[in-house]
């Protein structure tokens, strides 16, 4: 089918994005979440140069965490003076940007709506201080009686909540360790390819005027521990996590080719979202069948590279989700990107700045940038949970041939490839083989215990701690030239009901 097939009103493009930043002098000037909603929505107007938030008709509202209220969605589509039919407040995620400026395309693909927005904002860092310092904010009333959006915890086995592994800074490491000893890598030639693709996503921060932390860091400073730079859990120093303490906005706007081209829009301004995937993970990562790759994201990346020809390299500019190194790691080779790949176009989450699930909506506003400047093929890869949930978007400057498809799980390709999942248990004895493994790390720097994923004689998995004063152990897993992944020790049940592992 040829571009000239698929009608204009059918054929959705990104107009207008907007983001704002808010560093306010004194706390309680500090815009709360639906001003900052708010304000990002006008600007991308504002940078569409049409006005066409009146018309909106579908608006999606990104899950924030730093303040509740009462139907935010609906909050704001009264600020904006609109009734959008289809007005949504998502779930947790931080894939879910991507998944909303999809649907959203799909929509106005589909003719249910001409003019579509989404949006998200936090204002953690406000918030922050504003409860440091006993403030009460002049924001809208917080809204105690909305129950806080499950997370981390609620989804994970009691084990692993009682050990400390349930949350993301605590999680990610296990796929750290298993995918670069699946690589061959040791541990130190591993910490230093993160060191140097985080790197690159501070070189991205330190340009963008709209990153938190705007500096360029050497990748030994990322990687060292130091006073100022702590290890969260290992092998991950402060510098290698999210970083959600900000005050940030952003928006993307949608129309359809015929509604840009009425608003006078120049086309040189104008981004296709061409197509793009989603699947997930079970949201327990102990069921998962192993911890060095991901079926679903790489069924995602497959299907992102076969509408670029089946070549990463065709992208001109791309964004690889960054919450912890070991996604983007894995993501490039993936897309069969080598070691000098440049990963953002935004600056990642420790540097950019994690406004939790939104910042993928702001590595959207820094693609459109980028292409507007001239790149061609773009690609936004988002992910939420731990390696749970995934969704990737193609944005290209040429009108599409093709129209959107429809479907968007590759959910099928993703499962075929899923091998045996071993049995869980939370009781264990005997030899025990590191599957894989982490240490983690208190506030003053000392260690608090490991934690060892095994399988044991039995091929069972299970979770074990190796206490702070289990010197030679604690040596072995943190071998900066020999990965404990692989290794065999004994598994005995401590007093209060926990697995613990020794090497040897």
């Amino acid at each position: 089918m040829s571009n000239t097939q698929i009608p204009p009103a059918r054929i959705p493009v990104i107009v207008g994005v907007g983001e704002i930043v808010d560093r306010p002098k004194e706390i309680a000037e500090g815009l709360e979440p639906l001003g900052l909603l708010e304000q990002a929505l006008r600007r991308a107007e504002a940078d569409s140069g049409a006005k066409l938030l009146h018309e909106m008709g579908s608006l999606d509202v990104v899950n924030f965490l730093s303040w509740r209220y009462h139907d935010p969605e609906k909050m704001l589509a009264k600020r904006l003076n609109v009734d959008p039919a289809h007005c949504y407040y998502g779930p947790v995620g931080g894939e879910s940007p991507i998944r909303y400026l999809h649907e959203a395309a799909l929509r106005i693909a589909r003719g249910e709506c001409s003019v579509a927005a989404v949006c998200g904002a936090e204002a953690q860092s406000t918030a922050t201080k504003a409860e440091r310092a006993g403030l009460t904010l002049p924001w809208t009333p917080f809204a105690h009686d909305v129950p806080e959006p499950k997370r981390g915890a609620a989804f994970q086995k009691p084990l692993a909540v009682k050990l400390g592994v349930f949350r993301p800074v605590s999680v990610y490491p296990f796929y750290e360790a298993a995918s670069s000893a699946h690589w061959g890598q040791t541990p130190r030639e591993a910490l230093a390819e993160s060191g140097e693709l985080w790197s690159r996503y501070s070189e991205a921060a330190s340009t963008n005027p709209n990153a938190w932390l705007k500096r360029h860091f050497a990748k030994d400073e990322i990687t060292t521990p130091s006073a100022d730079n702590r290890l969260i859990a290992w092998p991950y120093t402060k510098l290698m996590v999210a970083n959600p303490t900000v005050n940030m906005g952003a928006a993307v706007l949608l129309t359809s080719l015929a509604k840009a081209r009425e608003a006078g829009i120049p086309a040189h301004r104008l981004m296709y979202p061409v197509g793009g995937a989603s699947a997930e993970e079970p949201r327990d990562y102990l069921v998962r069948d192993q911890f060095y790759e991901s079926h679903p994201q790489n069924a995602v990346l497959h299907a992102v590279m076969d509408l670029a020809g089946g070549d990463g390299r065709a992208f001109d500019a791309i964004e690889l989700y960054s919450c912890f190194p070991c996604v983007p790691k894995m993501a490039r080779r993936t897309l069969k990107l080598g070691t000098d790949v440049k990963p953002t176009v935004t600056g990642g989450l420790t540097f950019f700045g994690a406004p939790l699930n939104t910042y993928m909506t702001h590595a959207a506003c820094a693609m459109v940038r980028r292409m507007r400047g001239g790149a061609n093929l773009g690609l936004l890869y988002g992910q939420g949970g731990f390696v749970t949930k995934h969704h990737a978007l193609v944005l290209s400057r040429e009108v599409p041939r093709m129209p959107l498809a429809q479907e968007t799980s590759v959910q099928a390709a993703a499962d075929k490839n899923k091998r045996t999942v071993p049995e869980f248990v939370t009781e264990a004895s005997g030899r025990g083989s590191v599957e894989s493994f982490t240490v983690l790390y208190g506030r003053n720097g000392e260690v608090e215990h490991g934690v060892v994923m095994l399988r044991t004689e039995a091929n069972a998995r299970t979770l074990a701690r190796v206490p702070a004063q289990d010197a030679p152990t604690l040596a072995h897993l943190t071998n900066m030239d020999r990965s404990a992944v692989g290794s065999a020790g004994d598994i005995t049940m401590a007093d209060d009901g926990v697995p613990q592992w020794r090497v040897g």
